[in-house]
């Protein structure tokens, strides 16, 4: 665990939404609330100049909205970021850049808590530079160029996950990803396929695929990540659709557009 409190800052328009999240906040013994404030352009200059660990960032608000936000600040000093708001097509949005978790107006005390826990553990095992890496991705190398400020430099993109953090009935399990055969995109979630287990991940197959190595994985299809190694069989079907087949016997489709990379990959071109 943290061996400090975690600092948290409150972004929403509305005074009862910021009241609701800090009402919640104040019942963690390890939580500071070093800022509530009711707009983007002070969200702005409340991350510059407190540097929290976490925000609870509304996503449509005066002068700037939540995605500006995070432009004008430059997604390498972004801190953990809970996006909040009232349409689920804005969490969809969420996820696209790359945002740690959401939280759909009217939420309830677990999936606050589920939210929270998902950033204190983000925060403890350093994973932060992943998601800042995962938001200069998704908004532009110059994404807070933008908006007139200097663009920061790219974070360093040579490291892999190495382990996800993954929440079941109330526990957390860290799931090596050494240990990965496939995963599957169920929605904006991900199912990771380790030997005869499955586990669910809050990570679109998008974003999973950015921060896995591509030397070791490769996107097949448009909701299929495979583990290289573990293909045993490539299939070619009557009709013109294709397949591997892994060593377990598990069978993958494969997308005529990846095909190609695919074969080649294998070594099985022509």
């Amino acid at each position: 665990m943290t061996s400090r409190h975690l600092r948290v800052l409150v972004v929403d328009d509305e005074m009862l939404g910021r009241e609701r999240i800090a009402s919640l906040l104040r019942e963690q013994n390890d939580v500071d609330i070093v800022g509530m404030v009711e707009d983007g352009n002070a969200a702005v200059a409340a991350i510059r100049e407190q540097h929290p660990d976490v925000v609870f960032l509304d996503y449509e608000m005066p002068g700037k909205n939540g995605l500006e936000v995070v432009r004008e600040v430059g997604p390498a000093h972004m801190p953990a970021t809970i996006f909040v708001t009232a349409h689920d097509e804005h969490a969809l949005k969420a996820f696209e850049v790359a945002a740690l978790d959401y939280l759909v107006k009217p939420f309830d005390d677990e999936r606050f808590e589920q939210a929270l826990a998902r950033a204190r553990r983000v925060v403890e095992l350093n994973q932060v530079d992943q998601l800042r890496g995962q938001l200069l991705a998704v908004l532009g190398g110059d994404a807070a160029g933008k908006v007139g400020t200097p663009a920061a430099p790219p974070p360093q993109t040579t490291s892999y996950l190495e382990r996800i953090a993954v929440e079941s009935k109330g526990k957390v399990r860290v799931v090596p990803v050494a240990q990965i055969d496939y995963i599957l995109a169920a929605g904006v979630y991900a199912e990771l396929y380790v030997g005869d287990r499955r586990y669910i991940v809050r990570e679109s197959l998008n974003t999973l695929e950015q921060r896995l190595d591509p030397r070791v994985f490769m996107r097949i299809h448009r909701s299929v990540i495979v583990r290289l190694e573990l293909v045993d069989v490539f299939l070619r079907g009557e009709g013109g659709d294709y397949e591997v087949q892994l060593k377990n016997g598990t069978r993958l489709r494969v997308s005529r557009a990846r095909r190609e990379a695919l074969e080649q990959r294998l070594g099985v071109k022509g």
